[in-house]
């Protein structure tokens, strides 16, 4: 039994065996596997580690998408959250969306801002 993966342009990808996200963009191409950010699989967006096991319709997204572009700066989002969080334990994130050029979070500092000096802070606990 294979799995028929359809591309955008109509074109089919087939595979004896079920597959990743990230092995059907290497099958198209090394430079799309690289800057592959997420996928869609008929018409849900999935990480690039989801598994496909059957026929379905099959997209990519890089940063040149706009898809591609939410979902960095939603991930973006989140791990920043997690870097405040250490230093500071007892931030309250309220609502944190991403937004066209970016992302954005409303954070109780009880009492307290963040400045710009923290930014270094929080840059050097993200890594």
């Amino acid at each position: 039994m294979s799995i028929n993966v359809i591309l955008p342009d109509g074109s089919v990808k087939q595979f004896e065996q079920q597959v990743t996200a990230l092995q059907v963009a290497e099958s198209i191409s090394a430079g799309l596997a690289r800057n592959a950010v997420c996928a869609e699989v008929d018409g849900v967006q999935v990480e690039l580690a989801h598994v496909i096991d059957k026929d379905c319709n099959f997209k990519v997204f890089t940063l040149k998408n706009e898809e591609g572009l939410a979902v960095l700066r939603h991930s973006t989002a989140h791990l920043m959250a997690q870097a405040i969080s250490h230093i500071w334990p007892k931030a309250k994130f309220a609502i944190g969306p991403s937004i066209k050029n970016g992302f954005y979070y409303d954070i109780d500092m009880e009492g307290g801002v963040i400045v710009p000096e923290d930014l270094e802070k929080i840059e050097a606990e993200w890594q």
